[in-house]
């Protein structure tokens, strides 16, 4: 057995804070009222972590990377049909590579369809005022309905994805999301996790951070 870093620490933060915000996105919104400030703020954060992600599928660690899990459909059909190759039990195998995918679409067209929703009631969307009413309605209509139960659908397959790997074919994927280490068979690479690797995730999340609050800042100039 040969223990390899996969997930390095930009990588781990990046999950489990997206999952924190996600539960609090969830809870604020049925909960509604003052609560819903606190849903715009967390779909800021989520859309800057979101934007810190796709960045670093370019220059992340290794298993981060977005070239180390995109796989060709014969790739997929053949993981399908019980062929896989030892790096499938390091990073996403194919199947986790819809998931990932998947999640990071749904989520990004929820938080931006977010921003030009309004409710009404307890939220304004801070771009409402950028787009037409018509453009308002169906964004609001996506994200409290459509948008929403996708959502939790594709997050509902995931965990259960994941309780499928660890009983059925004992394959813990928890441990490494928390932990960043992993056990495989053959050598495998290992991601770059170091300090300097660490500092550009906190600069690219940083800027990632500066483009929303910009963006979020377009509405209120347009109403100055």
């Amino acid at each position: 057995m040969h223990t390899i870093r996969v997930w390095d620490l930009p990588t781990r933060l990046f999950h489990w804070a997206l999952v924190l915000c996600v539960i609090g996105l969830v809870i604020t919104a049925n909960v509604g009222g003052n609560w819903m400030t606190w849903h715009g703020r967390l779909g800021y954060v989520v859309l800057s972590l979101l934007l810190f992600r796709i960045a670093w599928g370019f220059v992340g660690g290794h298993w981060s990377r977005f070239s180390s899990f995109i796989y060709h459909p014969a790739t997929l059909l053949a993981y399908l049909r019980g062929n896989g190759r030892p790096e499938h039990r390091a990073g996403h195998n194919p199947l986790g590579m819809l998931s990932v995918f998947a999640l990071l679409a749904v989520l990004l067209l929820q938080v931006s369809t977010g921003l030009f929703a309004d409710d009404e009631i307890a939220f304004t969307g801070p771009l409402v005022s950028l787009v037409s009413g018509d453009t308002v309605s169906q964004a609001t209509r996506y994200h409290k309905s459509i948008g929403k139960l996708l959502l939790i659908a594709l997050v509902a397959l995931h965990v259960l994805a994941i309780l499928f790997y660890k009983w059925f074919k004992k394959d813990n994927l928890v441990r490494p999301m928390v932990l960043g280490d992993k056990q495989v068979m053959a050598p495998l690479p290992s991601a770059l996790d170091n300090t300097a690797s660490r500092l550009l995730a906190l600069v690219i999340w940083a800027v990632c951070g500066a483009a929303v609050y910009w963006i979020v800042g377009l509405g209120q100039t347009s109403w100055g």
